[in-house]
């Protein structure tokens, strides 16, 4: 997946290894292929695939839900809000039984590209979320689906609108008000 500019800011999905049946992965891929490859049309494409990606994610069909886990989600939680400390400005997060999103970005002069800082944040919340799960998950299987879904997001209102999505999303998915409050989402 290309990496957003580096000032921008980005909708940052994270889900758990095998939460998605394999029918709907190969559908979201082939609409990820179909995709327009540039501009206006591109970004529109690349929203409705978040958006039936979240969709799927929000009514799981199959997959594990670890983070349906009071421990693990605190840990998941303590994670994203270090974030300032290796430079992200962190906008917004939710935790959400399968699968997380944060809205954050990366400003210039840190160091570290945008996308080598989230390769390092899927590595990092990767390790420790794992070490939670260990007894449920065999040594060789991945706690985190191997990639991450990056939507840029173009200006200020369309940051304010991931926002207001991602301090909703557990409500709209019909869970239980713990997932609509800390640790799980940002207020």
């Amino acid at each position: 997946m290309p990496p957003a500019a580096p000032t921008a800011a980005v909708l940052l999905t994270l889900r758990l290894s095998g939460s998605l049946a394999a029918a709907t992965t190969r559908e979201l891929r082939a609409a990820h292929t179909a995709a327009p490859a540039d501009g206006a049309a591109h970004h529109r494409a690349r929203k409705a695939l978040f958006a039936r990606l979240d969709a799927a994610l929000d009514q799981p069909t199959v997959g594990p839900r670890y983070l349906e886990d009071e421990k693990m989600a605190e840990t998941l939680a303590g994670e994203f809000e270090m974030l300032p400390e290796t430079g992200f400005v962190l906008r917004a997060f939710a935790i959400l039984p399968n699968h997380a999103h944060a809205v954050l970005h990366l400003p210039p002069g840190t160091g570290l590209s945008l996308s080598k800082a989230l390769d390092l944040l899927h590595l990092r919340t990767g390790a420790a979320c794992r070490r939670l799960v260990r007894p449920k998950l065999p040594p060789a299987a991945e706690f985190w689906h191997p990639s991450w879904h990056e939507l840029p997001l173009a200006d200020a209102d369309e940051t304010a609108r991931a926002v207001a999505y991602v301090q909703a999303n557990a409500r709209r998915a019909g869970l239980p008000p713990r997932f609509q409050s800390w640790p799980y989402v940002t207020e």
